[in-house]
């Protein structure tokens, strides 16, 4: 068996990295009553701890090796590493990103002097595409997470954390995507003080780890959320799933909301932006201290890196109050008369309105969307159910994804001649024309009764799409669908379409 504590002590990094500094959140710490300690990976020269394991991985080497060159497959972080690693060794690197890549992290890799090659949609096809290159070119492929010297360049992190803790630490919380950070932080920690707990973060919809800890074998999932795209791996690897059951305590997982809720943590504490992967630690320290009822413990979360299009701050920035429970999404009917939307008003308070849409569609109720700052989701709770009680029908949709990406851009828009309409929300991967694909492979014979987009600067675009089809139509309809080749889902059953749009 490897020994992975001697492979940290003699990892070599340094010439490459820095010795990241353990910042205490200050703002973080009063607010959830407990000392959270920031592991500041995003500041290292590439914004990123992934070149800690490329370059130690690089380093290990012969000059033969060297001489013939590097591949590897990444959507940025790992990519970074490995070019930057490559460079201070004289060797050649070729990276193969998804065509979906950003174009900040296509930039920096080829700045440092590495070939990029563009390729699929997702980080899976870039994989074999680089394998396949690395077999017929004979270059050494350089894995992003699954092996031993990666593994023990990222374990230095953990070194770094226990020489700098100025207090016993209780808990660590780690973000995981292929369990290469986790895996190599978690051998450390346990095999030098085993009462420290390690907790790896997973986005809800990529928790690969998660659901292989449980099962107690390796699960592939079939599809994975990109938001983080950082960790955004349908499997994790053979070597580091073997010791994340044998060291890690817990996954926590975590939804979106909670993610942009701790990017906004850690820049009112530190006025660094980081990116969703690099917050997860963040995030899952918080959710863990909620459920723990903790107090008074030392948390370190590893924020790991912070490679983010500024694009997207927009998307985070609207989500961040969600995820801290501070905005209430509400849709509220109230009747069609004078007085009473100054009712309504007088109602809600002091509180600040985040968002207001209404729109005349019927002579005895108005169906009002509305956002509304609150202090925390009981808050949020007591604010429904005191609309209740002045007979104020509600509809909480404070947790409804269709709403709060879509609905609330849409309300009042209603179209009574839009017989037989179905509703369908779709994604799909995001690069200059793939709009226009989609509205050719769409407009296939159906007529289209609404759409609804918007940029959120991520890897994926979003629609909302109404089409009209008649209930002879609906076998070939769903046919239809199932060519498109895009990921879908049917909401008109959503409780939201049908109060303002259906």
């Amino acid at each position: 068996m490897t020994d992975y504590l001697e492979k940290i002590l003699l990892a070599r990094v340094y010439d490459v990295a820095i010795e990241s500094p353990l910042d205490k959140a200050t703002n973080l710490s009063r607010r959830i009553n407990n000392t959270v300690w920031l592991k500041r990976e995003d500041l290292q020269p590439v914004f990123s701890f992934k070149l800690r394991g490329a370059y130690n991985k690089m380093a290990s080497l012969t000059p033969a090796q060297l001489k013939r060159g590097v591949v590897a497959a990444s959507a940025g972080n790992h990519a970074q590493g490995v070019a930057l690693s490559a460079q201070v060794l004289g060797c050649a690197a070729t990276i193969v990103m998804p065509a979906t890549t950003p174009q900040i992290k296509i930039d920096a890799v080829a700045a440092r002097g590495a070939t990029v090659v563009l390729h699929g949609d997702s980080y899976d096809e870039a994989y074999h595409h680089a394998k396949g290159i690395a077999k017929t070119s004979r270059q050494v492929f350089v894995h992003p997470y699954d092996d031993p010297e990666v593994i023990a360049g990222q374990g230095t992190i953990a070194m770094e954390v226990l020489r700098q803790a100025r207090q016993p630490i209780d808990a660590v919380f780690v973000p995981v995507g292929g369990g290469g950070l986790i895996a190599g932080m978690a051998v450390y920690l346990k095999r030098l003080n085993p009462a420290i707990k390690v907790i790896g973060v997973e986005p809800e919809d990529a928790d690969a780890m998660a659901r292989s800890l449980c099962k107690k074998e390796r699960v592939r999932l079939s599809q994975v959320g990109l938001f983080a795209d950082g960790v955004a791996v349908k499997e994790v690897g053979e070597e580091t799933f073997r010791l994340c059951q044998l060291y890690v305590d817990e996954i926590i997982r975590v939804d979106n909301d909670a993610i942009c809720a701790a990017i906004k943590d850690v820049f009112e504490d530190t006025r660094s932006i980081l990116e969703p992967a690099g917050a997860l630690g963040v995030a899952g320290a918080k959710a863990w201290a909620v459920r723990e009822k903790a107090k008074g413990k030392n948390l370190v979360a590893v924020a790991s890196g912070a490679n983010m299009n500024f694009d997207r701050l927009r998307f985070i920035a609207e989500r961040a109050e969600l995820g801290e429970k501070r905005e209430a999404v509400l849709a509220v009917s109230i009747p069609e008369r004078p007085g009473s939307f100054k009712a309504f008003c007088t109602l809600l308070g002091a509180r600040s309105i985040t968002e207001f849409n209404y729109r005349f569609s019927d002579p005895t109720v108005a169906h009002i969307f509305v956002g509304v700052q609150v202090g925390n989701r009981v808050e949020g709770e007591k604010l429904v159910a005191a609309l209740e009680k002045h007979k104020l029908p509600v509809l909480d949709l404070t947790e409804n994804e269709m709403a709060k990406l879509h609905i609330r851009h849409l309300v009042g828009g209603r179209a009574p001649q839009a017989e037989h309409e179905v509703l369908y929300r779709f994604e799909f991967p995001e690069r200059p024309g793939a709009l226009m694909r989609f509205l050719e492979s769409l407009s296939d014979g159906w007529n289209i009764s609404l759409f609804h987009y918007r940029n959120h600067g991520a890897d994926y675009g979003r629609v909302l799409c109404g089409v009209q089809v008649p209930p002879k139509d609906t076998a070939r309809f769903q046919r239809f669908l199932d060519g498109l080749g895009y990921r879908y889902w049917n909401e008109s059953r959503n409780p939201a379409y049908k109060l303002f749009l259906a």
